[in-house]
């Protein structure tokens, strides 16, 4: 990671920051901190743990990274046995910079990035402060992190559109104020390779001082160059790259982790440059990312899509056939996408499922194996033969799930072209009270949500429903996505970057041989996030049934219950 260096480049990762703030995205404490242990596992230089200043809730989730993932040394948790530094958010103000200081000092490398926009855009429209204003901000605010931190990243926000004179001046007195990194962000993925690369070799040259830090580069993928612009960065002397896993971020995405890592790696000797990332990691934590956020993978997608080692053109198996090299630049192995000969079915035992799941990097502990083996073993009689996807997808599905406040204890289901569909729930509530409700709706899903809704009471509205299936064949596992946003106000976190507090969009995945059942599956999953995020535990539903019976004898006669998920669930495919 040092400067001394010239070939290394430190890899930062904003998952849990940037990439959160994908629509749908927003991962629960526990999910946060399953993923910033696979970031460590992975080798990260810097994981960028959150915007403490966002809300309680984000800070929260900061400091417990920081103080776990933060302090553990051990080539059993990181590739080079040193923790990866843990980076907070900031923006320019004492404030945001103090929250952040809490969240991350216990790490034993932690770092404060705080960052104000440069271009006469943002200056004029966003934040009405003159140059000469941000000029005498830059020299505080970084100052005062400096104070507390001796690790502090300075971001000039939308540098690809500020007059480069100006941003000279900006990182000058950053510098002076103690910034130890400077980051110049592509904030709206305008600029192009050239551009990018001829502005990173003027800051270099022109900068006083800039010997003095490691410059950074963070890209947005709205044209769809944040990859190339990353690289061309690096080739004009950026030594630290800002990414995020699957390319998640605000609007169009990031740059891609596994894109540039792999594009390092694979063509090293034209970039001279590499990381200290270990690939073989990037495939189990793509997939788990993309459990965590309900963001799939798109088939063709880079490095981590399902196509993405897939040959079906006869010319070009010929060619794999005779010989890899011929139609592959990387091996599937590189990125931990091999393929296992071990065949899992009804008769496999525990230790034969513990030892596929390690090869596929899932270090369960006891209870969650006796979990996931207890669903391996009913899928098993269920399906012949249990695929990687599938074992993957009962670990998504049994392990990666928000904390239960109400959990599926059954479900039943009419429906066809006679009659009105109909669903019965039984679910048990967060005081154990189990409640047994009945719908009708459009359709199954429609139907099984109305019962859901009645019994819940959790206002919100159903963004997106999703099935896919996980294999091949009519015994395949189907696996469900929903995403819901929570009705009202004040119940989201501050956006960084807008600076505007909007209800949080939330997603719940579910995984069944039954679509109907991992329907239902998902739709709790969604809820119990919601409630978890408003604080509704047992104080608010300890009473279960009687609550819920109390909830409709309050409710006026005649009057029409609130809009639910389900009115929107109505439209779903085929019914």
């Amino acid at each position: 990671m040092s400067v001394k260096d010239p070939s290394y480049v430190t890899i930062f990762d904003t998952t849990l920051r940037d990439g959160e703030q994908s629509p749908g995205a927003t991962m629960t404490s526990q999910e946060k901190m399953q993923v910033a242990v696979a970031l460590g596992r992975l080798g990260v230089d810097v994981i960028e743990a959150g915007f403490a200043a966002a809300s309680p809730d984000d800070l929260e989730a900061v400091r417990a990274i920081a103080a776990t993932v933060g302090q553990r040394s051990g080539k059993e948790f990181t590739p080079s046995g040193e923790p990866p530094a843990i980076c907070s958010l900031a923006r320019a103000s004492r404030g945001d910079i103090e929250k952040a200081w809490a969240g991350v000092k216990e790490a034993r490398r932690p770092r404060i990035h705080t960052f104000i926009a440069t271009s006469d855009i943002h200056l004029e429209h966003k934040l009405r402060m003159s140059r000469a204003d941000v000029l005498a901000k830059v020299t505080d605010m970084v100052g005062f992190a400096r104070s507390l931190c001796p690790d502090v990243e300075f971001s000039a926000e939308d540098s690809g559109r500020s007059d480069p004179e100006y941003l000279i001046q900006v990182l000058e007195k950053a510098i002076l104020a103690g910034a130890t990194t400077l980051n110049i962000p592509d904030t709206v993925g305008y600029t192009t390779p050239e551009e990018y690369g001829a502005l990173f070799a003027r800051l270099r040259r022109d900068t006083p001082g800039a010997d003095q830090v490691v410059f950074s580069c963070h890209c947005h993928n709205d044209l769809g160059l944040a990859t190339a612009n990353s690289l061309a960065a690096a080739r004009n002397g950026a030594r630290q790259i800002e990414v995020a896993v699957n390319g998640i971020g605000e609007r169009a995405g990031n740059a891609s982790m596994e894109e540039v890592v792999m594009a390092l790696q694979t063509r090293q000797q034209h970039f001279g440059l590499r990381t200290g990332v270990d690939s073989s990691q990037i495939m189990r934590v793509s997939k788990l990312v993309s459990a965590c956020t309900g963001i799939q993978v798109q088939p063709n997608k880079a490095v981590v899509g399902a196509n993405a080692f897939a040959h079906e053109a006869g010319i070009h198996q010929d060619g794999m056939l005779k010989h890899h090299l011929t139609y592959e630049i990387m091996r599937p192995e590189h990125v931990g996408a091999a393929k296992t000969k071990l065949v899992l079915g009804k008769h496999s035992g525990r230790h034969a499922v513990k030892v596929r799941l390690a090869e596929l990097g899932y270090a369960l502990n006891d209870a969650d194996l006796d979990k996931a083996f207890m669903r391996f073993k009913a899928l098993a009689d269920k399906k012949k033969t249990i695929t990687d996807a599938d074992l993957e997808a009962l670990v998504a599905d049994e392990i990666y799930q928000p904390v239960e406040l109400w959990h599926l204890l059954g479900l039943q289901v009419a429906c066809g072209t006679m009659g009105l569909p109909t669903a019965t729930v039984r679910l048990r509530g967060p005081s154990g009270d189990v409640v047994t409700q009945a719908a009708l709706g459009t359709g199954p899903v429609d139907a099984v949500y109305k019962a859901i809704d009645e019994v819940v009471q959790a206002q919100c509205e159903l963004l997106e429903f999703t099935v896919q299936s996980i294999t091949q064949g009519i015994d395949a596992l189907g696996e469900v996505t929903v995403r819901v946003r929570a009705a009202g106000t004040g119940t989201g976190a501050v956006n960084p970057q807008y600076e505007t507090e909007e209800p949080r969009t939330l997603h719940g995945h579910g995984a069944d041989t039954d679509i109907i059942v991992a329907s239902a599956k998902a739709y709790l999953a969604a809820l119990n996030k919601l409630l978890a995020q408003r604080g509704e535990a047992a104080s608010d539903q300890a009473d279960g049934f009687a609550s819920h019976e109390n909830k409709k004898a309050a409710a006026p006669k005649g009057k029409k219950p609130a809009k639910t998920p389900a009115r929107v669930a109505a439209e779903e495919e085929g019914e």
